[in-house]
C-alpha cells in the first residue's frame, strides 16, 4: 500500500537526507553555529551552547581517564537539570550507550536495569542514591558518581535556593571529575549504523520492562524528522555543516511555524523518557531552541514561565495540559507568544484539546504518536492549523510507512478498517536487548508491530483508539476503553480516569472505570455511569466505578493501568 501524500504539507519535502553523523553531532553542530546563544535555564543559571559543549568535553575526558569505553552502559539516574545534558553528551561522545533509570523506580526496579543493561557506570544524584545505595553491591556498577542541584546555584542565588549538597560517600564527585580533567576527549570511532546510542527501557506498564536497542542512525533519523517537520526544510551537508535547505521564496521565520536558532522551549518532559531525550533533548539541541529546564511540573510555575521566558513553544503528555486547563485563573494568563504545543506519549482527551485550542488561541495544537521501539515518534499532524485533525495523530512523518493489519490474520487492512498499527522507517529500533523471541514478536519484515489499535482514513491521517493488550472482551465483543474514557472526560467533575477489564464469570470481563474527580467537585457513581451508558453501544456500558484520590501514571505520562489491575485483581 502505498503511503498517502494527499495532506501532505506544501512545500514540505518528501523524503529527507539524513548526515552520517552520531548522535554527539547535534551538539557539536550547534555550539560552532551559534555558541553564544542560551541552551539552558535552569533555576536562574545559565548556558550557552558553547558552554555546554565545553563541559562536555571535560567530563568525556573524566569518564575515559575513569576506564569508560565505548561501547558500555552507562545508567543515568537523574531529573531534568544540566549535568543530565552534560552526562549524556560525553556518554554519546565516548561510543559509550546511554540507558535511562527513572528516578522514582523502586530499588528492585534499579536493581533490574542495571543487571539486565550490565551497566558498570552510574550517575546518580544525591537526594536519590540513598534510596537505591543497597541494591547497588549486586549490580555490574563499578563506579558511582554523584551529582547534585545546589551545585547548579552560585553563592549569590543559593540563599534563595534552599537545597544543599547533600554528601555521598564513596562515590565520584561530578563537578569534581569535571574540573579536574581537560576539555580533550579522543574522537571515537563510531559506526552509526550498527553502534548503539540508547539502551532505553519500555515503561513496563503491562509486564517487565524490556531494553530497546537504538543506534546512533535510528535517534539521529527520529531526532531529524520531528525537527524537520516543524520546520519544513530539507537537510544538506556543506563543507561539513548540517544547513537547513528552504523553496526558493521561503521565509523560516514568516513562513514555518519554528525556526532555528531562535526559539524558546519550556522544557518538563523528563529527558529519561524516550519523548524527552529525543525530542525535548536532542532534538531542542539540534535546533539551537533556548531550553527551560524544569526538574518537577508545577502548574503555576510552568505557565507562567510562558511569559517569563518568552516560551515558543511548549510540549509533553496529556497529564501535563490537564492540570494547566483546570487551574482556576488559566484563562488569565496571556499566552499568545506560544506558536506550537505538542501533545505525545499518550492519549489527549477530546475535552483537553477544546480547552487548549480555546486558551491558546494563537497556537498550533497537535497530537503525535510513537514508542521507544521507534526512537520516540513515527506520526504528527502537520504543524499547519488547517492540516490538523482533531483526534488524530496525524501522517506518518519523512520516510516513515504506517500501516493497519488485522489483529487475528495479520492481513492488510484498507483505509478506515480497525486493527494494529505497523511502522517501518529508520527510527525503527535493532530489537531488544538480549532478547530474540520478543523481538521476533514485534519485529517482522522490516515491520515494528506496535501492539497499538488504530486506524487510517482516506486522507492518510491516523487514529490511535486503544492498546490491544487493554482491550476488553465482553461477551465476545471488543470494547476498548479509550473510547468510554473520552465520553467520561465530557463530563465536568472529572479530573482524570481509566477503564479496564475485571474478570467476569458471565461475561468474560467487564468495563470499570477509575476516576479521580477534580478538586471539590462532587458526582455519585450512578450518575457517572448513566452519563457514559447513554452514549455508548449497550456492551460497552460501564458496570462498577471506583473512585479513587489519584489516577497513577509514570513520569511519562502513561496511566499505570498495571498497578490498577492489581487493585481489581486483589
Amino acid at each position: 500500500m502505498a503511503k498517502n501524500f494527499k495532506c501532505w504539507p506544501d512545500q514540505w519535502p518528501k523524503t529527507l537526507h539524513y548526515p552520517e553523523r552520531p548522535v554527539h553531532a547535534f551538539l557539536e553542530d550547534t555550539a560552532e553555529r551559534v555558541p553564544n546563544r542560551i541552551a539552558i535555564h535552569f533555576g536562574g543559571m545559565v548556558l550557552t551552547y558553547l558552554e555546554l559543549k565545553t563541559l562536555v568535553d571535560h567530563f568525556a575526558s573524566a569518564l575515559l581517564a575513569h576506564g569508560v569505553q565505548k561501547g558500555e552502559r552507562v545508567a543515568i539516574h537523574l531529573p531534568n537539570m544540566p549535568q543530565f545534558a552534560v552526562a549524556y553528551y560525553a556518554t554519546m561522545k565516548l561510543g559509550a550507550v546511554f540507558t535511562p533509570l527513572n528516578p522514582l523506580l523502586a530499588p528492585r526496579e534499579v536493581s533490574y536495569q542495571l543487571n539486565d543493561s550490565g551497566a558498570e557506570t552510574l550517575i546518580s544524584l544525591d537526594l536519590l542514591f540513598p534510596g537505591i545505595q543497597s541494591v547497588i553491591a549486586d549490580t555490574p556498577v563499578k563506579r558511582v558518581i554523584s551529582t547534585s542541584i545546589a551545585d547548579c546555584y552560585n553563592a549569590l542565588i543559593a540563599p534563595l535556593k534552599p537545597l544543599g549538597k547533600l554528601p555521598v560517600p564513596d562515590t565520584l564527585d561530578m563537578i569534581e571529575l569535571i574540573r579536574d580533567h581537560p576539555a580533550e576527549p579522543p574522537a571515537a570511532d563510531i559506526e552509526i549504523d550498527k553502534d548503539l546510542a540508547h539502551l532505553a527501557y519500555t515503561g513496563g506498564t503491562t509486564g517487565v520492562s524490556k531494553g530497546v536497542m537504538l543506534t546512533h542512525r535510528n535517534v539521529v533519523c527520529n531526532t531529524i524528522q520531528f525537527g524537520c517537520w516543524f520546520n519544513g526544510a530539507q537537510i544538506e551537508v556543506k563543507n561539513e555543516r548540517v544547513e537547513l535547505v528552504y523553496p526558493e521564496g521561503v521565509d523560516p521565520v514568516r513562513d514555518r511555524p519554528v525556526a532555528r536558532d531562535r526559539e524558546t522551549a519550556l522544557v518538563v518532559v523528563p529527558w529519561f523518557h524516550a519523548m524527552g531525550t529525543v525530542g525535548y533533548l536532542n532534538n531542542m539541541v539540534s535546533g539551537g531552541t533556548t531550553m527551560v529546564v524544569f526538574p518537577r511540573f508545577d502548574p503555576k510555575e510552568y505557565i507562567e514561565g510562558v511569559n517569563k521566558f518568552s516560551a515558543t513553544t511548549l510540549g509533553g503528555a496529556p497529564q501535563l495540559y490537564v492540570p494547566l486547563v483546570n487551574m482556576p485563573d488559566f484563562e488569565q494568563y496571556d499566552l499568545s507568544g506560544v506558536k506550537l504545543i505538542a501533545s505525545g506519549a499518550a492519549p489527549l482527551p477530546g475535552a483537553v484539546l477544546d480547552a487548549m485550542r480555546k486558551s491558546f488561541s494563537s497556537s498550533v495544537v497537535i497530537e503525535a504518536y510513537g514508542m521507544t521501539e521507534c526512537a520516540m515518534g513515527a506520526t504528527a499532524n502537520p504543524p499547519i492549523l488547517e492540516l490538523t485533525r482533531v483526534g488524530s495523530v496525524g501522517l506518518p512523518v519523512f520516510d516513515t510507512e504506517v500501516k493497519v493489519v488485522d489483529v487475528v490474520t495479520g492481513e492488510d487492512l484498507p483505509p478506515g478498517s480497525e486493527g494494529e498499527i505497523c511502522i517501518r522507517g529508520p527510527q525503527v529500533m535493532a530489537g531488544y536487548w538480549q532478547r530474540p523471541d520478543a523481538t521476533a514478536e514485534v519485529l517482522k519484515n522490516g515491520w515494528l508491530y506496535s501492539g497499538d489499535i488504530g486506524r487510517e482514513d482516506e486522507d492518510g491521517y491516523f487514529f490511535i483508539t486503544d492498546r490491544k493488550k487493554d482491550m476488553i472482551i465482553y461477551k465476545g465483543y471488543n470494547v476498548y476503553p479509550r473510547e468510554i474514557e473520552e465520553v467520561l472526560y465530557t463530563h465536568p467533575a472529572v479530573e482524570m480516569c481509566a477503564v479496564l477489564g475485571k474478570p467476569d464469570a458471565q461475561a468474560g470481563e467487564i468495563p470499570v472505570a477509575f476516576v479521580q474527580l477534580k478538586k471539590d467537585a462532587e458526582t455519585a457513581a450512578d450518575e457517572l455511569m448513566a452519563h457514559v451508558n447513554a452514549q455508548v453501544a449497550a456492551y460497552k456500558k460501564l458496570r462498577e466505578i471506583i473512585f479513587v484520590e489519584t489516577v497513577p501514571v509514570s513520569a511519562a505520562g502513561k496511566v499505570l493501568k498495571r498497578e490498577l489491575k492489581e487493585q481489581l485483581t486483589a
